[in-house]
């Protein structure tokens, strides 16, 4: 093997620690000066710089690089619907009742006395429970689904379109993933180091950047695994409901990684408005939108139940 060759395929299996890793001495380093907001906005910011000129640079599909037109859709997404929702549950719920829950004598049963980073590995495990269901619930579930459309509408992945999600959607994820952190008492540091690895891990689960995860697959959510989550193929595309951690897909056997390419061509069956406004206004109306559209997608509409397998049916 070319030293350049061995220098790249060495490089696709360290992006992804490397960069989660500068992230988080980042956010370490912020929290110990008083200041873990700024340098997390820091941090991220940076995040989604270095992955901009790396999928341009390794790209994991070429065509994934083409323009969708879904730039002023995704940004407003991010910035409209989970940023705002997100930042205003998830910052007024760790500032108040995480601290008068965790914080006060006998206001939970959660370890205070463990070492912080110990702390936060429960705190990931603890939350996923109800982030995996509130995303299996958001495919299984039609009523749910068609908020969750949203995102899965996208037809390429790259860090960018990380926050296309239905208000809605948000607000469900956040519903069933941070009440079981409040009744356990987790202190408020806890919920800011959750937060902030979510956050990293999403947008990193979603870059269109070659690289390689060996037994990371097994737990964390990584590109190579959420790639297959975004397949037409509901035999792969029910699978992988992981945020953060794999835990519960392997506990539920909702767990795959096939030993080959994951599918370009991504998205969903079902019609989808082009604009934000619409993409927003389309859940609500769902039924007399698909029936307005049915030429759009007559015989391919997608039902989140449909054909379950497990996963050493999937060749």
């Amino acid at each position: 093997m070319k030293v350049s060759a061995w220098f790249r395929l060495t490089l696709s299996y360290l992006w992804w620690p490397l960069l989660l890793a500068g992230c988080m001495v980042c956010l370490a380093a912020g929290i110990a000066r008083g200041a873990g907001p700024l340098y997390f906005n820091i941090s991220y910011a940076a995040l989604a710089i270095a992955l901009f000129f790396l999928e341009r640079w390794l790209p994991h599909e070429e065509t994934w690089l083409e323009n969708d037109g879904q730039v002023v859709p995704d940004l407003s997404h991010t910035l409209l619907s989970k940023g705002l929702v997100q930042l205003a549950v998830v910052a007024g719920a760790t500032l108040g009742i995480s601290h008068s829950l965790g914080e006060r004598p006998g206001g939970g049963i959660w370890p205070l006395s463990w070492p912080l980073p110990f702390q936060v590995g429960l705190g990931l495990i603890v939350a996923e429970l109800g982030l995996y269901w509130a995303h299996r619930l958001g495919h299984e579930w039609m009523w749910l689904w068609r908020f969750h459309a949203v995102h899965h509408s996208a037809t390429r992945l790259w860090f960018f379109n990380t926050g296309r999600f239905h208000f809605v959607d948000t607000l469900k994820s956040i519903a069933l993933g941070m009440p079981l952190l409040f009744l356990l008492g987790a202190p408020g540091p806890v919920f800011f180091w959750v937060s902030a690895l979510t956050a990293y891990i999403g947008i990193l689960t979603h870059c269109n950047v070659e690289m390689r995860f060996g037994p990371l697959n097994y737990v964390f959510n990584t590109p190579g695994l959420h790639r297959w989550h975004h397949s037409t193929d509901l035999r792969e595309g029910n699978k992988n409901y992981g945020e953060n951690l794999m835990i519960f897909d392997l506990l539920f056997r909702t767990f795959i990684n096939p030993n080959r390419r994951p599918p370009a061509a991504i998205g969903i069956n079902e019609a989808m408005p082009a604009t934000f406004l619409g993409q927003v206004k389309a859940p609500f109306v769902w039924e007399k939108y698909q029936l307005e559209n049915k030429s759009k997608n007559e015989g391919m509409l997608r039902r989140p139940a449909d054909a379950p397998v497990t996963p050493n049916q999937i060749k």
